[in-house]
Parts: C-alpha cells; structure tokens; sequence
C-alpha cells in the first residue's frame, strides 16, 4: 500500500472508534484523582449531550467542570470535523486513566516525614450518534 492510499486517520481514533461515524476529545494530565472523576464520568455515560451537559453543569463535584469541557470539546470536534447533528449525539464511551503521580513529602512528628500521593487523570469522552432502535 502507498503512502497515497493510506485513510488520513490517527491511531488513536481507529482505537476508539473505528469505522463508525463519532469524534472524541480528551484531557490530559488532570490534577483530580481518578476515582473522583470516574464518579462524575458514570454519571454522564450513555446520555444525550445536551442532557449530560445539563447534569455536569449542576453537579456538585469538582471534575464535573473538567468533564464539561471534555464535553464540550467533544460536540464541536463531531460538529465541525465530521459535520455530524448535534441533537442525535450520544456519549458513548467515557474513560478515566490514571496519569501520573506527583509524590510529595509532609513533616510528621519526630523527624519522621510521610509521602503524599498527588494523582493525575486522563479523561477521554467519545460522543456518537444515537442508534435507533430499528437497527443493530
């Protein structure tokens, strides 16, 4: 195969996507524990966009606004790049990874001084239309 024919499509969308018509977006390297986010991105999993935009924009906990612009990133990456409807986006898949860990020291008393894990997350949203019940 050359280089000509090759799809114009990144590894990582193939990944997630595959054939099927979507977009995705992601952020990384989030200063929010993994287990926290995966809280607020359960929540969210399955729903119409505007209704998981409506849900994480009252939504008590801290990554919900993080989540929201994920989000939101996502529905104009669908909208603009593969000129998809907005009104029949669905959040399809919503992932939460753990990224790095900042370790950090705290005084104790003694001398003796305790690590401090500080977490990081990589939120990854891919948003798909909605398949009506007729097919698959």
């Amino acid at each position: 195969m050359s280089v000509t024919e090759r799809r114009r499509t990144s590894a990582r969308r193939d990944s997630l996507l595959g054939d099927e018509a979507g977009a995705f977006a992601s952020a990384r390297f989030v200063r929010i524990t993994p287990m926290k986010a995966r809280r607020v991105v359960d929540m969210v999993r399955g729903l119409p966009v505007d209704d998981a935009l409506a849900l994480l924009k009252f939504a008590p906990q801290a990554a919900s606004e993080t989540v929201y612009k994920v989000l939101e990133s996502a529905v104009a990456n669908a909208t603009t790049t593969e000129d998809l409807d907005r009104n029949t986006l669905v959040v399809s898949k919503a992932m939460v990874d753990e990224g790095p860990t900042m370790k950090r020291w705290r005084p104790r008393a003694q001398g003796r001084a305790t690590r401090i894990n500080k977490r990081t997350s990589h939120i990854t949203l891919v948003v798909q239309p909605a398949v009506e019940k007729g097919q698959k």
